[in-house]
């Protein structure tokens, strides 16, 4: 074997500006900041809630609810709370709104490369 014989050319593959541009993608995308977006201000309003109630309302935060528990406890652990509801909320959005699109452009694309 010569050192000229490099075997059969490489096949080219997707042309990924192209599907960068393409109306799927871009639909793909304004999904995904029309859920990403409002909910990361949410939560980050709320987490700011939660941090300056804590460091300025103190006889607010230390108001018992029953026995030792107070509101700032409860109001922590609903941020851990708030975190699972918004990752549910994710799921359920990328399963309905962003991977049918998703899926379409996959098939696309391996389609394409066969």
């Amino acid at each position: 074997m010569s050192s000229t014989d490099e075997g059969p050319p490489p096949t080219p593959g997707p042309d990924w500006s192209e599907i960068q541009q393409s109306a799927e993608f871009t639909e793909l995308r304004r999904r995904l900041r029309n859920f990403v977006f409002p909910m990361t201000a949410a939560f980050l309003a709320w987490y700011l809630l939660y941090v300056l109630l804590s460091d300025y309302a103190h006889d607010f935060m230390s108001t018992k609810v029953f026995g030792n528990i107070n509101l700032g406890l409860i109001f922590g652990l609903l941020q851990f709370v708030s975190t699972f509801v918004i990752t549910g909320l994710y799921i359920r959005h990328a399963n309905r709104k962003l991977d049918p699109v998703s899926d379409k452009i996959r098939e696309d694309v391996e389609g394409g490369a066969k």
